[in-house]
């Protein structure tokens, strides 16, 4: 995969929609990009990813394999979370993120949604509407800021 006109497929699941073989490789992205990659060993298996109101959206290439994934959580108080956005290192930079990030915001709708973002990343999801509130702050010693879309 170089490219955007890669043969890309965007699914997405309920949780129980999910195939054990799709769950695994949605957590093994993850665990490559968040804990081996950004070298940050944290829980990963939260207990959300199997939540009724949880929705997976995910990019699979030509040749099968997951290349970038995101999922959608229903917080207590009723807000939408997007979270665990994140993309295989080779399919950087060819549009892949905001392929995921219009089917998020296609689940999301009118609906008020909130991200914490890498620092870094504050402009590409303000592209689609989120807008920084409060201070940085460290989570597992990358800087983060929440963002918020009303």
């Amino acid at each position: 995969m170089g490219t955007e006109q890669d043969e890309i497929t965007i699914v997405s699941r309920a949780a129980s929609e999910l195939t054990p073989a799709e769950l695994y490789a949605l957590l093994r992205l993850r665990v490559d990009v968040f804990v081996v990659e950004q070298q940050c060993p944290y829980p990963e298996l939260d207990g959300r990813d199997l939540d009724a109101d949880t929705r997976h959206v995910w990019a699979t290439s030509s040749d099968g394999r997951i290349v970038g994934c995101l999922r959608v959580l229903r917080e207590d108080d009723g807000v939408l979370r997007i979270g665990r956005v994140c993309t295989a290192d080779f399919a950087r930079g060819t549009g892949l993120g905001g392929r995921l990030m219009r089917t998020a915001m296609e689940l999301v709708g009118d609906s008020e949604c909130v991200l914490d973002a890498q620092t870094y990343a504050t402009g590409f999801y303000a592209k689609f509407g989120f807008e920084p509130e409060g201070e940085v702050f460290l989570e597992d010693g990358i800087p983060h800021i929440t963002m918020r879309r009303r």
